[in-house]
């Protein structure tokens, strides 16, 4: 089973969603690259990202020195921009978020607080304990909003390169992971250095598992908030809840079952694939339970899923509509082309393409082939 990704849609080849379309104006409309016959796919780009190995028999205060050394420059740099940017518009909020949950971060759960703090420490973050703490948690919560690329939306338009600030400093520290366990390779991933949690993973001839973000009023600051009072003891955070399913599972089914009654303290789209046919969902999440549970044996196309930042069974809002420009690619496609090369040219195609879009990530269960490609829109292309 072929899975397919983006950061900015979340591309499955194994379900679909209808939604009412509004066209945009020239230059922004809606452009598919198969119409031109025109391959953006090269394999060779995926070489640009560079791989590590996680070894999960090390201390977890071990387990990404390597990482936090090779990236602790732009790591940095990502959090200057994220603190200049927010400093003029709520001039007190990083000082008031390391008075809030400074402190915090000595309850995050294990193996993370003690991964997060070595990372702290080898980038140089960590004048005292209480000093490091504070940027662990602060970090933690900025590359959990950043990985959606929803974080900084707004924010730091840069005039020469027609980009976002904080997608420019994303693409320099995406990294792929080989996590160890025993020896052996136990799964992949890819990450933005630094960050511990999983977004995009595949366990070879098992699963393939991504996460998109879910907007609800009860969303992750409700979640965090009953979390850091105390009244949400069980609750898993999202990124984490996704890296304990690649430790602990090993099927496709088992998998799901803790995908969709875990308690968790956010919400979220998990999109998972497997190898055998008809495995495939998209399981939308609330903080207590599976919200809806949309199976590939009933997708409305028959041969694919296609997740974006709505539910399956609501239209998308207008000016956001990514759901039917992605089903025209895709019907254009057709399933006997839906390879890596295809796959890559639909997520290349805007609006799925956008100026938040920091990579493309292609999966396949069965071959274990896991590629990460940098993607940007330049020129004229819609902002989100």
């Amino acid at each position: 089973m072929l899975q397919t990704v983006s950061i900015c849609v979340l591309l499955v080849i194994i379900g679909c969603s209808m939604a009412k379309h509004v066209e945009l104006p020239a230059p922004y409309t809606d452009h598919c690259i198969l119409d031109d016959k025109t391959n953006l796919y090269d394999p060779s780009k995926q070489f640009d990202i560079q791989w590590f190995d996680i070894n999960l028999d090390l201390p977890p205060s071990e387990r990404w020195k390597q990482v936090a050394e090779a990236y602790k420059v732009q790591i940095k740099e990502l959090i200057g921009v994220l603190i200049e940017l927010i400093s003029p518009i709520f001039p007190n909020a990083v000082d008031w978020a390391d008075d809030v949950f400074g402190e915090m971060a000595l309850k995050l759960p294990q193996p993370y607080r003690d991964e997060i703090m070595s990372i702290s420490q080898v980038t140089e973050f960590h004048w005292d304990k209480s000093q490091c703490t504070m940027f662990s948690t602060r970090f933690s919560l900025f590359a959990l909003r950043s990985l959606n690329l929803d974080f900084g939306l707004f924010l730091g338009w840069d005039p020469v390169a027609h980009e976002w600030q904080i997608s420019q400093k994303l693409r320099k520290i995406i990294i792929n992971v080989n996590w160890i366990k025993n020896g052996k390779l136990l799964f992949k991933s890819n990450n933005f250095a630094g960050y511990v949690g999983i977004y995009n993973g595949l366990k070879p001839g098992a699963f393939s598992l991504t996460a998109n973000e879910r907007y609800q009023l009860e969303g992750g600051y409700y979640g965090m908030l009953k979390w850091a009072f105390g009244l949400e003891a069980d609750g898993k955070w999202m990124s984490w809840l996704a890296r304990e399913t690649f430790e602990l599972k090993n099927s496709y089914l088992d998998a799901k079952e803790h995908l969709m009654n875990t308690p968790m303290l956010s919400p979220v789209y998990y999109i998972l694939g497997g190898v055998n046919k008809n495995e495939g969902c998209i399981i939308t999440r609330s903080l207590n339970g599976t919200a809806l549970l949309t199976e590939l044996a009933d997708a409305k196309n028959g041969w694919y899923l296609l997740q974006t930042n709505y539910d399956q069974d609501q239209q998308d809002l207008y000016l956001d509509d990514r759901d039917t420009p992605g089903d025209r690619c895709m019907d254009k496609l057709s399933q006997k082309n839906a390879g890596f090369q295809g796959v890559f040219n639909v997520l290349s195609s805007r609006t799925n393409l956008n100026k938040l879009t920091t990579y493309t990530v292609l999966m396949s269960v069965e071959t274990a082939r896991f590629e990460t490609i940098l993607q940007s829109c330049p020129g004229e292309c819609y902002p989100w």
